[in-house]
């Protein structure tokens, strides 16, 4: 952490000004900060799902003349990393809530490559946990993982609700190409995976099989009471947004309805230094077919963390294995304790670090070819032998439990570090740390 805030240091600076203007402070004592920050950064992170991160991006703030501090009137974001496990991102985001008047603009265009994605099967606790080639001395397993690429750009606007207080309508418009094979990293060649029995036993369709295109048109209301954006310290954020998925470009009839729903609420206990903070989430299929590639999107309007999917992993369930909660429909939440220990000030720039020890939680609500599952596994069908270990039962609760450790630069720009253990073996036995940026919500 103490290398990270040195690097930050080093290149969060003020535009340069031509001449020397005294500082001027707000009734909390931070410094108001005005016009262009740059925030230009290595990226050195930590995921246990992925590996070790490493790679350049730059926050870039446009505070406009104070007035708003610390909101500011729109924010770029530039990312090109690498993880270790063969993952990598290249992304450009723009968040602009005052460029044009009483209208949020929110643009995200990135490309993700994963040469080792995870892939746990569907419906949580349904899915069998067998891997064939665990155990083997001086055999590392492929059995959970596949090749998936995908391009993502979305769109999204919002605008008040004829004057309601708080209260936006939103419209927005996302694309996804995804790609998908078995995975194809030297060393697991001859490994038969979970993906490839799957597709062999038709719980994955063959039209389906290595990805496709998909569309879509999304339209929501947004409440939105909280003083500040990453950090906030009291207020409320209630998404609900219904998205349609026609099937466009690959016409193969994979066009669906759904909706999403989330409840953030940010509750002071002692002033701004500690805050209650908790998250429920759900989603869920209304009507039509969706492909299996795009089951694990959480559809949301407006981006806190780069990876929307889940769940599982650092955006919902830290601790939960990556993408080991995935199914039509899903419900998740997230209790966290933030706890703002100590603010200082350091190269003309407001910090603070804080504590967030939280509880996450989730669970499949509505099965993805739960059918087929229990087909393939032989489940319920008499003398009848399982073609292989596919299914293991009844669906439960998934829960994960740990710690935060956050760095947080002008209310704005927030290093995360969170660890997070997985209360069921089957979710994963080991403590998994998370290096980013943000909290996950």
């Amino acid at each position: 952490m103490l290398a990270l805030l040195l690097a930050v240091g080093s290149f969060a600076q003020d535009k340069p000004k031509k001449a020397k203007k005294e500082k001027i402070y707000n009734e909390k004592g931070e410094i108001i900060k005005k016009g262009w920050n740059f925030g230009p950064l290595p990226v050195v992170g930590y995921d246990a799902d992925l590996g070790f991160q490493y790679g350049v991006c730059c926050d870039i703030f446009n505070y406009g003349d104070g007035s708003r501090y610390p909101k500011y009137n729109y924010k770029f974001n530039v990312e090109v990393s690498r993880y270790t496990k063969g993952s990598g991102v290249f992304r450009f985001y723009s968040d602009m809530p005052y460029v044009v008047k009483d209208t949020k603009l929110f643009f995200d265009v990135t490309y993700f490559y994963a040469k080792k994605y995870e892939f746990f099967g569907f419906n949580g606790f349904e899915a069998s946990t067998f891997d064939p080639y665990a155990g083997i001395e001086d055999l590392k397993s492929g059995y959970h993982f596949i090749n998936r690429n995908q391009f993502r750009f979305v769109g999204s606007m919002q605008r008040p609700f004829f004057g309601v207080p708080n209260l936006n309508w939103t419209a927005g418009l996302a694309y996804y190409n995804t790609k998908v094979n078995r995975i194809n990293l030297e060393g697991y060649e001859d490994q038969v995976t979970l993906y490839e029995n799957y597709v062999a036993n038709n719980i994955i369709k063959e039209d389906e099989a290595h990805g496709g295109n998909t569309t879509q048109i999304r339209l929501g209301m947004i409440y939105d009471s909280r003083d500040h954006n990453s950090d906030p310290t009291k207020g409320i954020y209630a998404e609900a947004t219904l998205v349609g998925a026609p099937d466009l470009i690959d016409r193969k009839g994979y066009s669906n309805l759904s909706y999403t729903f989330l409840w953030r609420q940010y509750i002071p206990i002692y002033k701004d230094k500690l805050t209650f903070a908790y998250r429920l989430g759900a989603q869920n299929r209304l009507v039509g077919k969706t492909p299996w590639y795009m089951i694990n999107n959480l559809n949301t309007m407006f981006f806190q963390k780069m990876y929307t999917e889940g769940l599982g992993g650092s955006v919902t369930m830290r601790g939960v294995n990556r993408n080991g909660v995935i199914g039509e429909g899903f419900a998740f939440a997230n209790i966290e304790l933030r706890w703002r220990i100590v603010g200082f000030k350091f190269i003309n720039q407001n910090w603070m670090v804080a504590l967030n020890p939280f509880f996450d939680a989730g669970i499949v609500t509505q099965p993805f070819r739960e059918e087929e599952m229990k087909l393939a596994g032989g489940t319920g069908v008499p003398n009848y032998e399982p073609v292989f270990d596919c299914y293991a039962g009844n669906e439960g609760l998934h829960m994960a439990a740990g710690c935060g450790l956050k760095l947080i630069m002008n209310r704005n720009l927030v290093v995360s570090v969170d660890l997070g253990k997985a209360l069921d073996k089957r979710d994963g036995e080991k403590l998994k740390t998370f290096v980013g940026f943000n909290y996950v919500f």
